[in-house]
């Protein structure tokens, strides 16, 4: 198996465009539109990277983040904030949660794959 990816987001487009890209490239895809969502989840399946969208209804990523990272279970899996705030003091509050990387909205889909590759240190196809 590639990986399992959990991927969080609130915008039906771009849960979309990152489950179909993970997909052709060989990964799990994991679904969840918010953050409590994206917290059980988490606890309930073995998930090697979480993609999380920073703003989103019910439990924001930043909120999700801390929870996840509270959790012996959850605690250690790697995250990427994806989101579309380029602002710097934005960047520099998300990269201050512990993340492994940042991805601005709209998704590069050339780089995108690379990102995901590096993180759980496979080649893509």
């Amino acid at each position: 198996m590639a990986g399992t990816i959990l991927v969080v987001e609130d915008n039906e487009m771009n849960m979309r465009l990152m489950s179909d890209l993970l997909v052709h490239y060989g990964y799990e895809v994991l679904e969840a539109s918010n953050g409590l969502q994206a917290v059980m989840l988490a606890r309930q399946h073995h998930v090697d990277l979480i993609l999380m969208d920073m703003q989103m209804p019910i439990m924001n990523g930043f909120e999700c983040i801390q929870m996840l990272r509270e959790n012996e279970k959850t605690a250690e899996i790697k995250i990427v904030a994806v989101t579309s705030f380029a602002m710097e003091e934005e960047k520099a509050n998300i990269l201050a949660t512990g993340i492994e990387a940042f991805v601005s909205k709209p998704i590069d889909t050339r780089e995108f794959p690379k990102i995901v590759e590096r993180l759980l240190k496979r080649k893509t196809k």
